[in-house]
């Protein structure tokens, strides 16, 4: 174990609070049994001095809207943020730290936006917080050119993260540091907790690349403190990043993981499971810290703390009167402000969108996707995004928009370059910070490269839209590599995304009004790169039927109960019309429902959901171009479900539909069989 050196700061009592943070992380691990002490020990001399003497917060108002962002990337090592939290004076008691990883506490495992006040993020999954951190830096950067002037700033926040050597093995924050770089997101400070230890052993293992050099090529400004205790060099590494303005900056700060634990200090043991009754007693001892009671916080601490939670509420307080005085130098920014604070739309924000009659030629939903777009992104300048090298295909191009650039912050249109993976973690961080709505595209396929952020964006209830196209074997000739099979059922097994596939361009249109009225979760839209027809009905049927996630198409016209129901969506809805069509020539009843949103249709209320699929029709048939996992449901006990069980081939769509039995002429076949009445 390294020698124990004291604390270079100034203040006595500075290492008084720091062993407070400390302990506080060490007991809670303890009382709950399981959890991370290593990083808490190691990272509390550096989370002290930032949050003491740096930090821009107001623990009264945890969501203001000029509060610097913290970000521990590194979540596990959850038990130091609840610490600083508690200290601080945020809403959380001392009884829920002995909570800790607790049912129903404030404080699980790994930090949870939206359950612990001022937490900003959820994090644990290694390198998302960091890459959130980009898009929050994002948001500052592009926020303040739309609203701010010379004079008035009411945006101007830092973004700060603690990272471990795990989330900078991370691709993810690879992808997201290089745009940082590229962006010249000044006011993003990274601390690399460069400890040295990961799970299974020291990083020597694996990781020895010099890290500094390749944040540098991205175009990173980089400091090093070689004693992650000596509060001065910290002091001047933050006051060095803060000036500079024109490069996000990486501090590599070497710390030691369960820093003055005799037996486990720089060890793979300190990093996930509780010190133990014996050593817990000898870390205390070591760092001078009594061994009872457990969960002790010093009155100086206290009063310590009690102070930054003062000035905290006096700058929120001057940031108040200094917005007052925004509001009456420019009254319509600070509406505007408003606003998008309180999520809402503005009175006309869908007038301008598109209408679609059966005469229209067809047309593919990608590109009615980016008309609907451009209707809407004139009224809601929250309304930011782009595509990962993919706006042409996705149609995510905001018209008479710049890009958003390093000399040009202002820009609407994101270029992500080829990193699904960061963008969406980086949508995550856009969409914390409350500022904007965005809005990222790719092709469906690809939608696997961002799943983790898009599980958390659920997880959060955030308002990201994802713009999926290309989303069937019907793009055709670029084969099974590029055609998606299981993704629509991925993205319907993450509880809270809604995912919808429209059927033509009037259900498009619908999914975009659905997506943005929708607040508490993510959208996916699933979308054609093929050209659908306008089907009959939807004009007058499709607003109220995405809007339910279901809806009848079509009944047969004598008004008799149909023999079986159709239930399609995308691309596939146009089957189910005319296999429809020609069942009834041969007075054959049949209902055809379109299905472009399971999760708004289960959300109904039975009573509509019968209506649409009553019990008294068991003869059903599902039809979608995808996985048929999940489909069942609908179609019954009794019914079929007409989908693939593997993948695709490379060949022009129409072969593929022929090949795979995506045909008018095999979903009436299909009926027939059901009911009994093939051909001879």
């Amino acid at each position: 174990m390294t020698e124990v050196r004291p604390l270079r700061g100034e203040d006595p009592r500075d290492e008084l609070a720091i062993n407070t943070i400390r302990f506080l992380a060490v007991d809670m691990v303890e009382a709950a049994r399981s959890g991370h002490p290593g990083a808490p020990l190691g990272q509390a001399a550096l989370a002290y001095w930032l949050w003491t003497r740096h930090l821009a917060f107001d623990p009264e108002a945890p969501d203001w809207v000029n509060r610097d962002r913290f970000v521990l990337s590194c979540g596990h090592a959850s038990a130091l943020i609840y610490s600083l939290l508690h200290l601080s004076g945020y809403e959380l008691s001392l009884d829920e730290l002995k909570n800790f990883r607790q049912l129903g506490s404030k404080t699980p495992g790994h930090p949870e936006y939206g359950l612990t006040p001022g937490v900003e993020t959820t994090t644990g999954p290694l390198g998302q917080g960091l890459a959130n951190a980009v898009g929050m830096a994002l948001a500052e950067r592009l926020t303040a050119e739309q609203l701010n002037s010379d004079i008035h700033q009411p945006i101007d926040y830092r973004t700060w993260v603690i990272a471990s050597d795990g989330d900078l093995m991370e691709g993810v924050t690879a992808e997201a540091s290089s745009l940082a770089g590229h962006y010249g997101l000044g006011k993003l400070n990274v601390f690399w907790d460069a400890n040295e230890i990961s799970i299974e052993g020291s990083t020597d293992l694996t990781f020895t690349e010099d890290v500094a050099a390749r944040y540098r090529s991205y175009g990173w400004h980089t400091l090093e403190v070689a004693d992650g205790n000596d509060l001065q060099a910290i002091d001047q590494a933050i006051e060095a990043a803060k000036a500079e303005t024109e490069r996000p900056t990486l501090v590599t700060v070497r710390t030691h993981i369960g820093f003055g634990s005799p037996a486990k200090q720089d060890t793979a043991d300190a990093h996930g499971a509780p010190l133990g009754g014996d050593e817990v007693i000898a870390t205390k001892a070591n760092l001078g810290w009594p061994s009872e009671p457990t969960f002790l916080v010093p009155d100086p601490v206290r009063r310590l703390f009690a102070t930054v939670a003062d000035a905290g509420r006096s700058r929120h307080a001057a940031w108040r009167e200094a917005f007052a005085r925004y509001q009456s130098a420019h009254p319509g920014p600070a509406r505007e402000l408003e606003r998008r604070l309180a999520q809402q739309l503005p009175s006309d924000w869908d007038a301008e969108m598109p209408t679609y009659s059966v005469d229209d030629a067809p047309i593919a939903t990608r590109k009615v996707s980016g008309a609907a777009l451009n209707a809407v992104a004139g009224r809601l300048p929250e309304l930011v995004g782009g595509s990962a090298d993919l706006a042409g295909s996705n149609n995510t191009w905001i018209k008479d928009e710049p890009a958003m650039q390093k000399a040009a912050p202002g820009g609407r249109n994101m270029h992500y370059g080829v990193r699904e993976h960061a963008m969406g973690s980086m949508m995550n961080g856009m969409a914390l910070s409350g500022l904007l709505r965005p809005y990222g595209g790719t092709f469906l396929i690809f939608s696997d490269y961002m799943r983790p952020p898009i599980r958390l964006a659920a997880l959060m209830e955030l308002p990201c839209l994802y713009i999926f196209t290309h989303d069937s074997i019907f793009l055709g000739e670029d084969g099974p590599t590029h055609q998606p099979i299981s993704q629509l059922a991925a993205l319907r097994a993450i509880p809270n995304v809604t995912t919808v596939r429209p059927a033509d361009a009037n259900e498009t249109v619908e999914a975009w009004r659905l997506a943005l009225r929708h607040h508490d979760g993510p959208t996916a839209l699933s979308l054609t790169r093929q050209k659908l027809p306008v089907l009959p009905g939807t004009a007058e049927l499709a607003r109220e039927g995405v809007a339910r996630g279901g809806y009848v198409l079509s009944d047969p016209e004598d008004g008799e109960e149909a023999e079986v129901i159709l239930i399609a969506t995308g691309s596939e809805v146009q089957l189910a019309v005319e296999a429809s069509q020609r069942l009834a020539r041969e007075d054959i009843r049949s209902r055809v429902v379109s299905m472009p949103c399971w999760e708004r249709f289960d959300a109904q209320d039975g009573a509509y959901r019968a209506s649409v699929l009553p019990r008294s029709i068991e003869k059903r048939i599902a039809i979608e171009a995808g996985s048929p996992l999940g489909w069942h449901r609908y179609a019954g006990e009794h019914g079929v479900v007409l989908a693939l069980e593997g993948f695709g081939a490379s060949a022009p769509a129409a072969d593929l539909a022929r090949h795979f039995g995506f045909t008018a002429d095999a979903v009436e076949a299909a009926a027939r069989k059901l009911l009994g009445l093939e051909r001879d």
